[in-house]
């Protein structure tokens, strides 16, 4: 997956979070669906950042991994 493909998935799951949080039914499973998409987000975010990493200090950005959700959760903001 390259960056441009990257921040569309990052696109594609922000429409998706503005369309779920201004639905008028907030059920356990739209809940559940936006958590989901959040941390979708977060790893999306975190796999951009290091490729960006990578190419900034001549390594292959090809070689950024996609982080579990525990690890990218967990990060401090």
């Amino acid at each position: 997956m390259d960056e441009t493909d990257i921040l569309s998935r990052i696109h594609a799951l922000v429409d998706e979070e503005h369309r779920l949080r201004e639905s008028s039914e907030h059920t356990e499973e739209t809940r559940a669906r936006m958590s989901k998409v959040e941390t979708d987000l977060d790893q999306c975010w975190d796999l951009l950042r290091q490729r960006r990493a990578k190419r900034q200090y001549d390594e292959n950005p090809d070689e950024a991994e996609v982080r579990s959700e525990r690890t990218v959760e967990n990060y401090l903001q």
